[in-house]
Order: structure tokens, then C-alpha cells, then sequence
């Protein structure tokens, strides 16, 4: 695996991460119900999470030597759409689940090409990215039952 699908793994990483973020911080504002105050500080601790690994994909990408996307329309582009805001407090936890679900798989993917590109860094930085989701699905998913 060459560096440069490295360098495009990260960028997607990264910009999936970035559509999570948009995504749980909307909700963090607009989240109605019973479990307001559980799932408003929920959805705080997840964004306040995603930003901060924003920084650390977009850094590592630079440690590569690459330019990460460094503008809000760079950054939309990479990340899909993101669900609308207005919904129940149990569709945003259903939609956060799949999103989450979605970026894990994008990083079991991209460890994998860390790994075929030797950059073992890049790939321990993504595990611990994974480790994280996880837990954040298992938390959600456990709330559901």
C-alpha cells in the first residue's frame, strides 16, 4: 500500500470524523424528552471527543507531509450528508449508533492500509480512534434495551 492511500485513508477518516462532529453537536443543541440531561451531556462529551481528534487526524495527515482539508467546504465535501437535527431524542441516539458504526468501519479500514504503508503510528492513533467508538456504540446501544 503506497503512502499516498495512507494520506487518502487519513483525509477520509478525518472527514467523516468532522461530519460526526457537525452532526453530535447539533444535536447536543436540539435534543427534546425525558433523557434530556442525560443525552444533552452525552452528546456534549462525544462532540468535545470528535473535535479534539479532529486536530490529531488533521496533524498526522501534516506529519505525512500532506496538506489536510483546511476549509469548511473542503471538509463538507469529505463528509456526506448528515442527518437533520429536528428529531426525536431516540432517532438522534439511532442515527449517532449507525454513524458511529459507520466511522469504525472506515477505521478497521484504514488501520489496515496504516498498516500495509508501514506507518505503524497512523495506525495505533486510528486503533485507539476505533477503541473509542466502540465504546461510544456499546454505551448507546446498551441505553436502547
Amino acid at each position: 500500500m503506497s503512502q499516498q492511500s495512507n494520506i487518502d485513508s487519513l483525509t477520509h477518516v478525518l472527514g467523516e470524523t468532522f461530519g460526526l462532529y457537525v452532526q453530535t453537536h447539533g444535536y447536543h443543541w436540539n435534543v427534546e424528552g425525558p433523557q434530556f440531561r442525560q443525552l444533552h451531556m452525552l452528546f456534549e462529551e462525544q462532540y468535545q471527543n470528535l473535535w479534539a481528534a479532529l486536530d490529531e487526524i488533521a496533524e498526522r495527515i501534516r506529519c505525512l507531509g500532506a496538506y489536510a482539508p483546511g476549509s469548511l467546504s473542503e471538509l463538507m465535501a469529505l463528509t456526506g450528508d448528515t442527518p437533520s437535527a429536528a428529531q426525536s431524542a431516540e432517532a438522534m441516539v439511532d442515527a449517532l449508533i449507525t454513524a458511529h458504526s459507520a466511522l469504525a468501519d472506515t477505521l478497521r479500514d484504514a488501520i489496515t492500509t496504516a498498516q500495509e504503508a508501514g506507518d505503524e503510528v497512523s495506525a495505533g492513533m486510528l486503533t485507539d480512534r476505533l477503541e473509542w467508538h466502540e465504546k461510544e456504540l456499546w454505551m448507546m446501544k446498551s441505553s436502547r434495551k
